[in-house]
This record gives structure tokens, C-alpha cells and sequence, in this order.
């Protein structure tokens, strides 16, 4: 079982990991800060250094309870201590961006019932989807707005973890259209006090003050009460 460091901790850069698992280029640590993948959040970037030689990881994602990570060449094995290394850079955009997503599902939840139907995020673009019959851009327009005031607030994002059965209880903490969260006995809950709460397992800002100004680029018909809006943040 690899150890989920970013689950606890979003700001983790770096960690140091033993190889527990090796099979030419894929490997698995017994604990990385390297976010994998899921939830519309694209994997990190970034390499795994053993003494002063650096592979980089171009592929990753969970298999059962380990992270296997894809390296770009052969050359680690069982047993190896490395140090992995994350692009914070990239990392800390999409954390500023998972936050705002939050946020515009939350206004869009609570404004016009709209659920989000699929979403990805991206560093400089990200897209959320939602079941919504009636496009009007000016509503669109204010709901942004909205949005914007509340992450000026500067709210605390709260990161803790619920028993599966007693989280299912609290309403709207599924805004995904069709999706329940994994069959896990305890759930992963990021909480924007009196704005949002949701499971979720990826990696969020502190504080919304540090989502910046979210800017809304452009909305989309995507077939029969779905709607996709594209946005980003300055």
C-alpha cells in the first residue's frame, strides 16, 4: 500500500520513498506526494532522483491501494531509496484551480440546482460541466461574479476524513451528476465553510484568497441540458 501524502497535505514538494515494488519501468513507493490522476485532475510532473541519477515520471495511477508510477527509463529496483520531486509550480496552478471548481460548483449548485456532469482541470484552462436546460450568459456572468466574492473572503479549506455512512448523511456532498464516492469506509472531505463541502481526493488550497480572480471564458451547448463552461484563474 502506497502512502497518500498529498491526501493529508497539499503543499508536500518533495518526499523521500522507498521502492517496494519494481518491474522495468514501473514501480511503486511505499509513499509519494505525487498526485496520480482522478477526479479531473491531471497527474503531477515531475522525477525521482537516486543518488544523483533522475527518472522521470511520465505515467501514473492507482492500481488497488498502490500508486504506480512509470518512469521513462529502467534502472530502479526493489529495495532503492530515492526522492521524489513534484513541479510546484504546475502543481500549485491546478491546486488554485480544483479550489475555484469548488467554489462554481457550489454557486451553481445553490443558484440553479445544476449538478456537475464531468469536468477537467487544466494549468491554464479547466472545464467544468453541468446539467443545466437554460443557457443565459447573463445569469452565467453572475454567478461568476458571486463566486469571485466569496473566494475574496479568504476562507480556510478545511481537509478531514468522515466515516462513509455518517458523510453520505450531509446533503450536496456528491455535486457529480451519477457519481458516488469509492466504496471506501472513510471519505476524504474538503470543506469551504458555509460555501461548499464536498469528497474529494485531490489537492486544494489553504485559503481561498489564494485562488486569485476567477475569470470565465466561455460557455458551451453540449447537447440536451448540458452545458460546459470554460474558465480560468489570474
Amino acid at each position: 500500500m502506497t502512502e497518500l501524502l498529498y491526501l493529508h497535505d497539499s503543499y508536500t514538494k518533495e518526499s523521500d520513498a522507498t521502492v517496494v515494488k519494481a518491474e522495468g519501468k514501473r514501480i511503486v513507493l511505499d509513499k509519494t506526494c505525487f498526485y496520480p490522476g482522478g477526479g479531473g485532475q491531471p497527474r503531477d510532473k515531475g522525477p525521482i532522483e537516486k543518488e544523483g541519477e533522475k527518472f522521470e515520471i511520465i505515467n501514473a495511477k492507482k492500481e488497488g491501494n498502490d500508486v504506480v508510477l512509470e518512469v521513462d527509463k529502467e534502472g530502479l529496483s526493489s529495495g532503492d531509496n530515492v526522492h521524489v520531486t513534484i513541479d510546484w509550480d504546475y502543481r500549485y496552478k491546478l491546486m488554485r484551480m480544483h479550489t475555484a471548481a469548488h467554489i462554481i460548483d457550489a454557486v451553481l449548485y445553490k443558484e440553479a440546482n445544476a449538478l456537475c456532469t464531468g469536468n477537467q482541470l487544466g494549468a491554464e484552462k479547466s472545464r467544468i460541466d453541468f446539467s443545466l436546460e437554460v443557457l443565459d450568459m447573463d445569469k452565467m456572468k453572475k454567478y461568476f461574479e458571486e463566486a469571485n466574492e466569496l473566494a475574496k473572503r479568504g476562507i480556510e479549506v478545511k481537509i478531514y476524513f468522515m466515516k462513509r455512512e455518517e458523510a453520505l448523511k450531509i446533503p450536496g456532498i456528491v455535486k457529480l451528476a451519477a457519481v458516488m464516492p469509492p466504496a471506501v469506509e472513510e471519505l476524504r472531505i474538503v470543506e469551504i465553510p458555509g460555501i461548499d463541502i464536498q469528497a474529494d481526493g485531490g489537492t486544494q488550497v489553504k485559503n481561498t484568497k489564494e485562488i486569485g480572480t476567477i475569470e470565465l471564458l466561455s460557455v458551451e451547448n453540449k447537447g440536451k441540458s448540458n452545458r460546459r463552461v470554460y474558465f480560468t484563474v489570474q
